[in-house]
């Protein structure tokens, strides 16, 4: 039923494309050219996007998976001289550091303006695809919400040793404690990441593990995005134990991040780049988000899945997601603490 329902997504998203005027029958054509893309993003999520999109414009696209600090390190390594058309990056943090080295392009007011300002650069240099909320997901077998504290402070508390998973390689999570840096401070940062590390928190490499093992029990909590605890309720039902907890208490916990997509200014395609990334904000590609990823949307007209709270509802930080690109500032502090060796 669910590649049923992707097949029929698919085939909307290509006649809906195909009769966009953006996409003329000359860039229909199976000799299109290419695009080559930076995915901070993983390939079971995008992969099917990036293949529609050649379906429908013939543009082949060429991508190199990997975290979005590790492609954002390798385009400030790589400069001028990179074969990327496009850095899709996880979180603002990989592309505020891209933006600050003079990499990424300003975008056309056309691909910004259906985008919340704060949801894109203030330079226009990128623009969000997907919204995303950083949440605690919890056994529900043994916690109830009003048992979960109600910041992440409150896991420092030794009540929580041995029952806490989180990422510290994961783009997301360092996006958050980034966003703690800004708001908390250096030294209340540095003191909950060690609070943390006292209560031997189980290290994974990303949130669906995390999600998995607070399912099964082997945890009772974990720091995730939302989405991923959807893809867990559509395979295994309601009666998986584990719930999302939003904060909402406007605090760094409650940040609400964007996966976000730039243009190189070194790019040798610039015009396919710009194709990809009007194809990403269209509506049918940003309903895929929606339905199969259960991400936020970015622009109007596209509902989120049915049982997530709107946006509007929930509390989120106060900060500007520029100022989430002092990533390498966020990394210095995870090696010195020792949560990253």
């Amino acid at each position: 039923m669910i590649r049923l329902f992707q097949r029929l997504l698919f085939t909307l998203m290509t006649i809906t494309l195909a009769g966009c005027s953006a996409l003329s029958t000359a860039q229909s054509t199976p000799n299109a050219g290419h695009v080559v893309v930076y995915s901070g993003r993983s390939e079971n999520l995008v992969a099917p996007v990036f293949a529609q999109f050649t379906q429908a414009t013939g543009v082949r696209v060429e991508v190199r998976y990997g975290s979005t600090a590790e492609l954002a390190a390798t385009l400030l390594e790589e400069g001028r001289s990179s074969p990327a058309d496009i850095f899709y990056a996880q979180d603002p943090g990989g592309l505020g550091a891209v933006t600050a080295a003079g990499l990424l392009a300003p975008l056309p007011d056309d691909l910004l303006s259906p985008v919340a300002p704060h949801f894109r650069a203030e330079d226009g240099t990128w623009v969000g695809v997907s919204g995303r909320a950083r949440v605690v997901v919890y056994n529900t077998k043994r916690l109830r919400p009003e048992d979960l504290p109600q910041d992440l402070r409150g896991f420092t508390d030794p009540r929580w040793r041995g029952k806490i998973g989180w990422a510290p390689t994961n783009a997301s999570f360092q996006a958050m404690v980034t966003a703690m840096r800004k708001m908390w401070g250096e030294d209340e940062t540095r003191a909950w990441l060690l609070g943390i590390q006292a209560n031997q928190p189980v290290v994974f490499e990303g949130n669906a593990p995390i999600v998995a093992a607070v399912g099964n029990g082997e945890i009772e909590i974990g720091f995730v995005n939302h989405y991923y605890l959807y893809r867990f309720l559509r395979e295994q039902g309601e009666t998986f134990p584990a719930r999302n907890y939003f904060m909402n208490n406007g605090g760094p916990d409650s940040l609400i991040l964007v996966s976000g997509i730039g243009r190189l200014t070194s790019g040798k395609n610039p015009e396919n780049a710009l194709k990809l990334i009007r194809f990403l904000l269209s509506p049918v590609a940003q309903q895929y988000f929606a339905s199969q990823t259960y991400e936020y949307p970015v622009i109007a007209g596209v509902n989120p899945e049915r049982g997530l709270p709107p946006l509007d509802s929930l509390t989120s930080a106060v900060i500007n997601l520029e100022q989430l690109a002092d990533l390498q500032g966020t990394l210095d502090l995870l090696h010195a603490t020792g949560i990253l060796p």
